[in-house]
Order: C-alpha cells, then structure tokens, then sequence
C-alpha cells in the first residue's frame, strides 16, 4: 500500500478557505448502476467480481481517476480501511466489503469511486468550502465519460435506478460539513436540526450516517432526489446552509454580548485540556479541539495556523492514530498516544 502511504498528509478538502471556520467542506455523491445487471446485493460473488474488473478497467484510465490509486477490497487490511473512511473516502459500508468492491482514489483525494457499494458506483467530490456548483460541474463531467462506456439503468419515468428507493431519481446527494460550535453553546442547535429536517434536509454527523456530531460538525444534506434536477436540489441545499451559517454567526455575537465568561471558558479550558492532559479519548479531543477552532475565528487563540489544526481532526481519529505509531494499539493506549500527540502539536500554542 505504498501509494497510499505517500498520501496520508492533508487532503486538500481539508485546507481551511472559511475564515469564521463555519464552513469545513462540501460534497457531490451519485448513485449509479449498470444496465441490465443485477445490484451487487442481489448480484452473486462471480457476477460481482466479473462487474468489478469491467468497471475498474473503465474507470483507471478516466481523468481526474487516471494516476491515482486503486484499491481493492480484497487486498485492504482492516485499519487501511478505517483509515479511508476516516478521511470520507469510503462508505461504512463499503469497509466490509471483499472480492469484486473496490476504491478509485484521485491524486489529490478530491475525487474517489466506490465499486460495488450498496450500489455498482458512488461518485464523490470532496472540496473545502461550499462551492457545490462548481464541484457539481466536475463529478457531472466524470459522470456522463462514465456513461459513455458503461450504460446505466435508468426509466425515462423514475431516472436512474438504485437500490435503495431514497437514491431514485437524480441519485445526488450534495452536502456541506458546517462547524456550529456557537448554536450548540446557546443551546439552539437542536431546533435548528429539527427544522433542517421539516425542509427536507437530513443532518448527519462528522463520520456521515449513524454517527454523532462529534466537535459540533454537522453534515447537512438534501433528502429529496426524485422530482427535481440536480441543480434546483444544490440551490435549496445552499440557501437552508446559507440561514443557518446566518444563525451561527448571530449565535457567536450574542454568546459574545451576553455571555462572554462562556465563550472564554470554553476556549481557555480547550487550550489548558489540550496542552497537559495525558489521556484523550477521540470523542473529547474532537469537542477540544472544536473549542480551538472556535478561539481561531474569533481571534482568541494565537501561534497556531488553520492547516495544523485541521491536521489534528484527522490525527486524532483512531486509525490515523495508529499509523503515526507504527503499531496496533487498544483505547487505553490509543488514549494516552492521542494525548502525547495534542501536547506536543499544541505546544505553544496561546489565548487572549
């Protein structure tokens, strides 16, 4: 796995563009599937594999695919794969899958395709900010040359056709990662995620479906893929992001007016947490360092740049953890390396 070992430094989805920190990343996936073959939960080990190899033969000399890294299920030992879903280059899901599943990674990590996921392919483009057109434009293009060679199953009535009746349609799912630390400390943001789900948005954690929003991220994401086009459903996606990016900063001020000993508190005890404790689980270094991403929007904390902190949200994940040590560890280990690493990282580092 040597080219994927090159990889592991900052992808570029991670290189912070949004001075208040609010925004972290947006992301494009399609759903898709061949003509005339059966889904690959329905598709049988051999039909399965022999599907793989022809798409995989398509996709490796496809731009902005060719030159990167494939990855085979078979062949990805069990922390490779929790490291490419730590990094939102696989599904969940496709982290059990074997022989005939695979990923396609881009160079730069901005683009991947998953093989024989839930569905024969998942089309993912991952960028830093919120430019969901733009990024729209590119996995369009690398949709329709995939078209071209591989026909997809689609009904002139429903549109493309998918295994799970949620993707019918359009089969997009377009989403931003929102950092809403100021909503959480007023104690809105529970109202704020119910009435995303009254306008048709699912709100998901920083690990995506049926995880927590550990470090106060938010994935929002349309709900709706039948009946609209792919770019009326990127519209209304960012005009609900857009009032609720209003909402967080008008959170921030008035936490700032009203309740200054808060706002300080949470991002003085994240800097003293960080800089001496000498256990850490995931879960709390996430929150911490949500309170340091806080503090740098605000201007509060100082010697410290955006990359080297969005660095540390993916560091302190457990099978990046490990692969900085070198080693398998249990918690309890994990724990006090995750603690060693955020001393030493945060060393230095100031408020005012």
């Amino acid at each position: 796995m040597k080219a994927r070992e090159r990889r592991l430094g900052l992808p570029p989805w991670l290189r912070e563009e949004d001075p208040e920190g609010i925004v972290m990343s947006a992301r494009i996936r399609l759903a898709r599937n061949a003509a005339e073959a059966a889904f690959p939960g329905w598709a049988g080990n051999e039909e399965g594999e022999r599907l793989g190899r022809r798409m995989l033969s398509v996709l490796e000399s496809l731009p902005p695919l060719a030159g990167g890294t494939v990855l085979r299920m078979e062949d990805v030992g069990p922390l490779e794969r929790q490291i490419l879903h730590e990094r939102h280059l696989i599904s969940h899901e496709l982290t059990g899958k074997g022989a005939g599943s695979a990923v396609l990674v881009a160079p730069d990590e901005t683009v991947s395709v998953m093989v024989n996921e839930e569905d024969h392919l998942r089309i993912q483009g991952l960028v830093s900010g919120k430019d969901l057109p733009a990024l729209w434009t590119a996995v369009d293009a690398l949709d329709t040359r995939i078209e071209e060679q591989i026909p997809y199953a689609a009904s002139p009535r429903l549109g493309y056709l998918t295994a799970c009746p949620s993707n019918v349609g359009t089969g997009l799912r377009a989403s931003l990662m929102l950092h809403l630390p100021g909503l959480r400390l007023a104690g809105d943001v529970e109202k704020v995620v119910k009435g995303l789900g009254k306008l048709g948005l699912a709100v998901r954690g920083l690990l995506g479906e049926g995880t927590e929003a550990f470090g106060s991220m938010y994935q929002v994401s349309n709900q709706r893929t039948l009946g609209e086009s792919e770019p009326v459903i990127i519209a209304h996606l960012l005009q609900i992001a857009d009032e609720v990016i209003g909402h967080e900063r008008r959170a921030r001020q008035r936490l700032a007016e009203t309740r200054p000993g808060l706002l300080k508190d949470r991002v003085m005890r994240a800097v003293a947490l960080l800089t001496h404790a000498r256990i850490m689980s995931a879960e709390e270094a996430l929150d911490l360092l949500s309170g340091i991403r806080l503090g740098l929007a605000l201007g509060w904390v100082k010697r410290l740049e955006w990359p080297e902190l969005d660095e540390l949200f993916l560091l302190v994940q457990p099978a990046h953890l490990q692969k900085q040590a070198g080693r398998s560890m249990g918690p309890e280990e994990r724990d006090e390396f995750r603690a060693d690493l955020l001393r030493t990282r945060m060393a230095g580092v100031e408020w005012v």
